[in-house]
């Protein structure tokens, strides 16, 4: 299995609060402004499923989760 890598567009972020709610290994809310905060950016594989389904979950489209070929801008797959 390859690496996975979280990114987040935290200007996208409303503070909905799914991503912290569903996978509270990986995601917080700042309690400045209620957005979003990645906890581990590189999740292991254990927490794959929690990140994809934070990603499926985020009204805003904010979360991606992306693995080593996509990081770098190779094909997906």
């Amino acid at each position: 299995m390859s690496a996975v890598r979280i990114e987040i567009d935290r200007s996208r972020c409303r503070g909905a609060g799914q991503c912290a709610l569903h996978a509270p290994e990986l995601f917080d809310q700042s309690e400045e402004d209620g957005m979003v905060v990645v906890l581990d950016d590189q999740p292991p594989p254990e927490l794959l499923e929690r990140a994809r389904l934070a990603e499926r979950l985020c009204p805003n489209s904010v979360i991606r989760v992306l693995d080593d070929e996509q990081s770098r801008g190779g094909p997906a797959g």
